[in-house]
């Protein structure tokens, strides 16, 4: 697994390998073609500064002042050790600022629990790159999620069947910000909550789980069902440690999701 391969995880900033991102003027470009890494807000998705060489170079100012960034500048010599073949321990992150994003929703963390019996899924400290999905962003899982994922991708492409990604890896930040532009469209918390777990809930932040499409169909819909892509998942899905997270009648208060697959090998 090259350094290139991994994205480098902090409770409030993520280190992006820079080849990844594309530059929107001729400056960024020439920026990004010297960098190793790009600095990202998780609140916001801003990108703050590039590293290269352990030094930093500023992309918004003040970004030295920015909450985290120290911590993520000491996290990057640290990702050495996850370029090791065969290396997929992989440390998490606090879950300090939890109830914060659930009382900008209203939510109590007990209650939530006790009513959905969802578990708190913390967020690794670094993910690999899994290939990119349906819109050509970086997919990032779980080392072990990500080698399963590309197997059966394979294996289901051989069989004539195209198994798209549409999202792997989300934040506990990234999960907020999906309830804030939802009720921002007019949606209640109540609402949201029957397609969406809370943040800190969903099998996303673990990196293990990914919505799944299949070409010509829109993401995240349950016409999914009716494609040859979810036979094909129904029929070899286990094999490859894949399971079906909400089917219908699961008993967390979530709506049938015949996209969502999460990787837990028995």
């Amino acid at each position: 697994m090259r350094s290139a391969d991994l994205l480098v995880n902090t409770p409030r900033i993520e280190a992006w390998p820079a080849r990844l991102l594309r530059a929107r003027g001729n400056a960024d470009a020439r920026v990004l073609a010297r960098a190793d890494h790009v600095l990202r807000r998780k609140r916001d998705g801003q990108y703050l500064a590039v590293e290269t060489g352990g030094e930093l170079q500023p992309l918004r100012p003040a970004f030295r002042a920015e909450p985290g960034m120290d911590e993520a500048m000491h996290a990057l010599p640290r990702a050495a050790v996850h370029r090791r073949p065969g290396i997929d321990a992989v440390a998490t992150l606090p879950l300090d600022r939890l109830q914060e994003r659930l009382d900008a929703l209203g939510l109590d963390a007990g209650a939530y629990a006790a009513r959905t019996g969802l578990a708190l899924v913390p967020e690794p400290a670094w993910l690999a790159l899994a290939g990119f999905d349906r819109y050509a962003r970086p997919l990032w899982l779980r080392s072990d999620a990500a080698r399963a994922w590309q197997s059966m991708q394979a294996a289901a492409w051989r069989d004539g069947v195209a198994l798209e990604a549409i999202s792997g890896y989300r934040s506990h930040d990234y999960q907020l910000g999906i309830f804030e532009r939802k009720r921002a469209r007019g949606l209640s918390v109540d609402e949201i909550l029957t397609v969406n777990a809370a943040p800190g809930y969903s099998e996303h932040h673990g990196g293990t789980a990914l919505d799944i499409g299949f070409p010509g169909e829109p993401p995240a819909e349950e016409t999914f069902e009716a494609t040859p892509a979810f036979a094909w998942l129904q029929a070899n899905a286990a094999g490859h440690g894949f399971a079906l997270s909400y089917p219908r009648g699961n008993p967390h208060g979530i709506a049938f999701e015949p996209w969502h697959w999460a990787y837990a090998p028995a």
